[in-house]
């Protein structure tokens, strides 16, 4: 398979096949759009707009956010829940049993996050105190967990409390039952998952597995051993026995890619469609790229996220956007929703010599006013920094 061949397969896979993108998508669409991705990772940086809401504005255009929120973080009717797939995820329903193996493993003690196993073996009292509180008072916040004192700063510099409820998430007996703002609001699982869904069989850990790489598969369109079992956080031995009897059941197809070190997969579903791509802004934990090395093989993309980096050795800037132009990534702008002067900034924009610096600056220019009208904003403001911010101005 040529590197162009499996780029097309990724994108078409990923929902990139150029569809119509102006008019406002409805619910359904939103709805077919995340159960084809089979996830929504969610990350709390805010500077343009929450991640999760950015795949589905990449893959169809404008929409209401506040019907993500109603169906996916609401109390009532939803869509999907919250759990520990590719990181912290949004995750239909529909696969609540799939996802459960993960649960029942931190039950025990052997779950993906030593911190987690650590705190449930050493705080016991603890923990079942937090569980009867929250089964006895409804919705909680981490805060008003009693005893859950203040937090040290930092990822496990959480405070008791916090570190009690996302235990407790971890290991399925407390969920998300809505969000306050961003801050999670934790209620028992039987009070917040439909129990129809709850009802739902457990399958066995390799039933699971299988799956899980499989919808992997579908999910990436061409994919390696490494990327299929990235994209729900599995297990290493256990992806391997998944994929291993995948092939064997002629389920997924074992591919080499030139200039690919490892053999990757394809489903036997795939889609090849004539045309693939379009012109998208894409989330620094969009699946196309939330696996950096799976970028730079499929696209000649090198992409780092530079959040945590120190400004002065930022090379692109904070929070950069890669742009799909075709079937290319061929660009990357660094983005700021500046709600009280009501204005998308442009921070930094800079382009990889692939394309018309002018042709770019043209199709980013439209993508950028869209997302601009999409987020309430009422200017697109460009900073001249960057080798493609001076064509870029040009367009506003």
């Amino acid at each position: 398979m040529t590197p162009r061949e499996a780029r097309r397969i990724a994108l078409a896979a990923q929902g990139f096949r150029k569809q119509p993108r102006d008019k406002p998508a409805t619910w359904a669409k939103l709805a077919a759009t995340i159960d084809e991705m089979h996830l929504l990772q969610i990350d709390s940086v805010n500077v343009l707009t929450r991640s999760h809401y950015l795949p589905l504005f990449s893959r169809v255009g404008t929409y209401d956010r506040a019907i993500l929120d109603k169906r996916t973080l609401a109390k009532t009717n939803r869509h999907a829940f919250e759990c520990w797939a590719h990181e912290s995820s949004l995750v239909p329903l529909a696969l609540h049993p799939l996802m459960r193996w993960r649960m029942n493993r931190a039950r025990n003690g052997d779950g993906n996050y030593g911190a987690f196993d650590r705190f449930a073996k050493t705080e016991k009292v603890f923990l079942a105190n937090t569980l009867h509180f929250i089964e006895k008072n409804g919705p909680t916040t981490a805060s008003a967990v009693p005893g859950a004192g203040k937090s040290a700063g930092g990822w496990w510099g959480w405070s008791k409390g916090k570190l009690a409820v996302e235990c407790l998430f971890d290991q399925g007996l407390i969920t998300t039952s809505h969000r306050d703002g961003f801050e999670r609001i934790y209620d028992i699982t039987e009070r917040v998952i439909p129990t129809d869904v709850l009802a739902l069989p457990t399958p066995d850990e390799e039933y699971c597995f299988q799956r899980l790489v499989l919808m992997a598969a579908e999910a990436l369109g061409v994919a390696t051993e490494i990327d299929l079992r990235d994209y729900f956080r599995l297990p290493v031995a256990d992806a391997r026995n998944a994929l291993t009897a995948l092939v064997a059941s002629k389920q997924l197809a074992q591919v080499e890619v030139q200039g690919w070190a490892k053999p990757a997969f394809v489903p036997q579903n795939a889609k090849r469609p004539r045309k693939v791509g379009g012109t998208a802004l894409l989330s620094p934990f969009d699946p196309l790229v939330w696996n950096r090395d799976r970028a730079s093989r499929l696209f000649d993309f090198h992409y780092r996220i530079e959040i945590y980096t120190p400004q002065h050795k930022r090379q692109f800037g904070y929070y950069v956007l890669p742009f799909l132009y075709g079937e290319d990534l061929a660009a990357r702008f660094c983005l700021k929703a500046d709600r009280e002067n009501e204005i998308l900034r442009v921070n930094t924009s800079h382009h990889d010599d692939k394309h018309s610096p002018s042709e770019l600056a043209e199709a980013a220019a439209e993508e950028l006013r869209r997302m601009a009208s999409w987020l309430g904003l009422e200017n697109v403001q460009i900073v001249k920094k960057g080798n493609l911010a001076s064509a870029l101005a040009k367009q506003f």
